[in-house]
């Protein structure tokens, strides 16, 4: 355990200096883009809320003599102006743009929360486009709030209404609380998550938070036509007391996504939501296989 913590560790370090050339930087449409490598068949990274091409900076380093790798950065965070009028839906029409006008043969998407999110929701329209998803903790639907029916905006203004008004300071402290009880299991890579975060917009923050919200792709998954990997972080004391075990998550996980027809729901212990700092070992194990399946085998 001590090994895996100091990995992590240097891994959150490694954060601030990645190992690759410095990538071409370029956008398209509100996404930012950042051109790794090109060898070999296309990934594009998408991170979470709040966070930056920060979070895979080591996924890119390792994988960047094997892949074509494209990490992007959504309007609004991790030091990035906002975009007036960005959805999730407008995403997935500059992603479609960014695949179409740099000619991605079938790409990979690979999406942390927020960004897994975003790959499904493309994936329900744009399934010729692309020849797998790979979701870290992203879903169709928010998880506790399935059983709701009809409209969701007034949940959804509920949650940027959380946002409204703090201060710089109170949201590095909403933050810091969050990545220490949600984000990652060792307190020190949790700060560390937490000073990057934290510099990324507060109102695009609550936008986006309020559009995951508001999000049920649900009726939509059988229009995924390609292979989806959906990589579920679990750490035994945060579910405990509800009396959930690993095999339990993963089933309820696989009960979220009901629909998508080639799915795989990948259990990591010992790890929260940002799994890739938590376990990195396991995390670069479970992806590789996962891109193994997707690249060397794509559906017709």
């Amino acid at each position: 355990m001590k090994t895996k913590i100091i990995a992590g560790l240097a891994l959150a370090l490694s954060l601030l200096a990645p190992a690759f050339a410095a990538p071409a930087k370029f956008e398209v449409g509100a996404l930012q883009v950042e051109q790794v490598s090109k060898n070999g068949p296309a990934l594009i990274l998408i991170p979470g809320l709040a966070s930056g091409a920060w979070v895979w900076t080591d996924t890119a380093t390792r994988l960047h003599d094997k892949y074509s790798i494209y990490l992007l950065t959504l309007p609004g965070f991790d030091g990035r102006k906002p975009v007036p009028g960005a959805t999730l839906d407008s995403l997935s029409t500059d992603l479609a743009t960014l695949i179409e006008k740099r000619k991605l043969k079938r790409p990979v998407l690979v999406g942390h929360s927020l960004g897994g999110t975003l790959s499904l929701s493309f994936a329900t329209d744009h399934s010729d486009l692309i020849a797998g998803v790979v979701a870290v903790d992203g879903l169709p639907v928010f998880p506790g709030t399935e059983a709701m029916t009809g409209d969701r905006s007034a949940m959804a203004q509920q949650v940027r209404a959380q946002f409204a008004g703090q201060t710089p300071e109170q949201f590095v402290q909403g933050q810091q609380a969050y990545m220490k009880r949600i984000g990652s299991v060792d307190e020190a890579m949790a700060m560390k998550l937490a000073e990057h975060s934290s510099r990324s917009d507060i109102g695009a923050t609550a936008e986006f938070a309020g559009q995951v919200m508001a999000a049920d792709l649900r009726p939509r998954l059988p229009g995924i036509k390609v292979p989806v990997v959906e990589i579920s972080p679990f750490n035994a004391s945060d579910f405990a007391a509800m009396g959930v075990d690993e095999e339990r998550k993963t089933g309820y996980y696989r009960v979220l996504l009901t629909g998508v027809e080639k799915l795989d729901v990948v259990s990591i212990a010992g790890a929260r939501h940002f799994v890739m700092f938590d376990q990195p070992e396991k995390f670069a194990a479970t992806l590789d296989a996962a891109l193994a399946g997707m690249v060397e085998s794509p559906p017709k």
